[in-house]
């Protein structure tokens, strides 16, 4: 079992001009030394094969092996089931 104390990454894909990305980015700020996340922001404008697979959904916040986790607004409820199924 993974130690809880140890960070979990996630990846928040979005873009830099996008309202709902930027507000899913702030809460995720403030949530990550709470629920011991580190979180990586991936603008999906830069890179054409992310772009074409997340440019319906972002922002969409995703765990290991890219697993979706949550889109459009965050979902505190599936992100705190992910981190209970990764740790």
């Amino acid at each position: 079992m993974t130690d809880p104390r140890q960070l979990a990454l996630v990846t928040l894909y979005g873009r830099e001009y996008c309202g709902l990305c930027q507000q899913m980015r702030e809460e995720l700020r403030l949530l990550a030394p709470e629920l011991g996340l580190d979180v990586a922001w991936f603008d999906i404008d830069d890179d054409d094969a992310v772009e074409e697979k997340y440019t319906a959904m972002v922002p969409v916040l995703a765990g290991q092996d890219d697993e979706v986790i949550c889109f459009y607004h965050l979902d505190r409820r599936k992100l705190d089931a992910y981190l209970g199924r990764i740790r």
